[in-house]
């Protein structure tokens, strides 16, 4: 089930692909972008931020979820954007073959934002060929969040 329409998936993968143009990769060259749409509209959108002691690198959603988080939103979230590749002259994230999909850590944080306001958000993974879509929750069945604390 999507929850966007093709233009707002679309537009979506566009702020995603525009945020990893900000990516910090000195180290693995793979510069990945997030963008997560909320119910009002609004888009909060970071990159990833790598670590010479790697392990304290920050992936993009991530780095977008602490950001909407510090912003005051609980809740809302409707779709994130994922976007990642090695950059062209420019500096841009080119896609490759497979979409980029958050990694397990990145999907529990998503989980937790959106169980915060009972929604269940499309992952949209950007690919050269076009986009993946999946719900947030088929990424990451039977998810423990702040209702498993209860």
């Amino acid at each position: 089930m999507s929850v966007l329409d093709a233009s707002d998936a679309a537009m979506l993968a566009m702020a995603a692909r525009a945020a990893a143009g900000r990516a910090y990769a000195p180290y693995s060259g793979f510069h990945v972008g997030a963008a997560l749409m909320f119910a009002d509209g609004a888009i909060v959108q970071a990159a990833n931020v790598e670590n010479a002691s790697y392990g304290l690198s920050l992936c993009a959603e991530a780095s977008a979820v602490a950001k909407a988080m510090n912003e005051g939103r609980r809740g809302g979230l409707v779709a994130v954007a994922i976007a990642g590749g090695r950059p062209d002259a420019e500096g841009n994230a080119v896609p490759g073959p497979e979409p980029v999909m958050p990694c397990g850590r990145c999907r529990q944080m998503l989980h937790e934002l959106a169980a915060l306001g009972g929604t269940d958000p499309e992952v949209i993974g950007v690919a050269d060929g076009g986009l993946a879509r999946i719900m947030l929750s088929a990424l990451l069945p039977h998810a423990f969040g702040p209702a498993n604390l209860g």
